[in-house]
């Protein structure tokens, strides 16, 4: 099915693993009723969740209540344009890391530029090519993907650097986890380094369940992301069931 949106032609052909458990999810920010539908549902046709806003403090509400893994934002929008939702959304500790693309009819040199200067990682212009806005999604999930690995990475060796011992003795076994098991399972996962799409693939749940727990897991520690979950995880000890 092809749709025209500003004079782009979007075709959109259902992706036969669509449906798989654990694609990741993606936050449509957009007051344009058409443009919203359409890309919400090409993305959808690719596998990935998508949720949409019509304003950045929409935007903002739907990020604190269920964080996307990647942001498709537009920049002139009614009550808070796309500028200062990145603005702010950059300012939260959930936000400073998230991939942020902003897709908008504005492509003149200083827009992008002020769209890259307040923190956003891409800027494609409309009207736009399917594939193009695809490869630019996977790029920057990927991306994300990798930052995160080298931050469990990075935590990990340092941790060990900190904690090795001068004599040999005898460290205490880690505290008890005060989490039921589903959640203590998905604890173990994310501490290994684990995407929620991975968790989902191999714990054989859904991406929002494994989301569920997550948000659990960080109330009863008190935390407040992955990174320091790890960190929490290193520093007390407590290393994977060996299976």
């Amino acid at each position: 099915m092809k749709v025209p949106i500003l004079g782009a032609t979007v075709s959109i052909t259902v992706n036969a693993n669509w449906c798989k458990a654990g694609m990741a999810k993606i936050l449509v920010v957009d007051d344009e009723a058409d443009c919203q539908t359409v890309l919400a549902m090409y993305l959808e046709s690719q596998g990935y969740r998508v949720e949409c806003a019509n304003s950045g403090i929409e935007a903002l509400s739907i990020f604190e209540n269920d964080p996307p893994d990647l942001v498709i934002s537009d920049v002139m929008m009614a009550e808070m344009d796309g500028f200062e939702f990145c603005r702010r959304l950059r300012t939260t500790r959930l936000g400073k890391l998230v991939p942020f693309i902003f897709l908008s009819g504005q492509g003149e040199l200083e827009s992008k530029v002020e769209g890259h200067a307040i923190g956003a990682d891409d800027y494609l212009v409309k009207p736009f090519q399917s594939q193009e806005i695809l490869a630019k999604v996977k790029a920057q999930l990927e991306r994300s993907h990798r930052i995160h690995a080298e931050i469990v990475r990075l935590l990990q060796n340092s941790t060990a650097l900190a904690v090795e011992p001068k004599v040999l003795a005898v460290v205490p076994a880690p505290a008890p986890l005060l989490l039921t098991p589903a959640e203590e399972r998905v604890f173990w996962e994310v501490i290994q380094g684990y995407t929620n799409k991975q968790i989902s693939d191999r714990l054989f749940i859904s991406p929002r369940t494994v989301q569920a727990h997550l948000g659990r897991i960080f109330s009863k520690l008190q935390l407040e992301n992955r990174t320091q979950l790890v960190r929490f995880a290193l520093e007390r000890g407590y290393k994977p069931p060996l299976n």
